[in-house]
């Protein structure tokens, strides 16, 4: 089954929240994880992420918080899973060039084609898209 990770998830309520209701005022990581009863450790973790990799804005100090720094339609569905998961794959060989069966594995073609579908279709959808205006 493929499915989001927390992280992920965590990371999705945040942009949803700030593209929403603090598009250019600062959110705490506090306060976003009392509002959407998240905890507060793995969310910190997320949103540094997404500063990291200048999706957002860290302000520091006592009324610092994050706020959207790229524009989310700028951003596509893989760009923003591969920030947070790394790179985006059905299958371990298909990030991992040291799989044992690499030269007997009878199903790595049409892994490659899914992969490469899947890739394209997550590039086609903006971050905006999914988490709304």
């Amino acid at each position: 089954m493929l499915k989001l990770t927390r992280k992920t998830e965590y990371a999705l309520i945040a942009l949803s929240h700030m593209q929403r209701f603090t598009p250019k005022n600062l959110i705490s990581t506090k306060e976003l994880a009392k509002l959407y009863q998240l905890p507060v450790e793995l969310l910190a973790k997320t949103l540094q992420q997404l500063a990291q990799a200048e999706i957002l804005e860290a302000v520091k100090g006592a009324y610092g918080g994050y706020k959207i720094k790229t524009p989310l339609e700028q951003i596509n569905m893989t760009e923003f899973f591969e920030v947070l998961e790394g790179e985006v794959g059905l299958t371990d060989c298909h990030t991992n060039t040291d799989c044992s069966q690499k030269n007997l594995c009878n199903i790595k073609t049409p892994m490659q084609k899914i992969n490469k579908k899947m890739r394209t279709f997550f590039d086609e959808i903006s971050l905006k898209e999914v988490v709304g205006n």
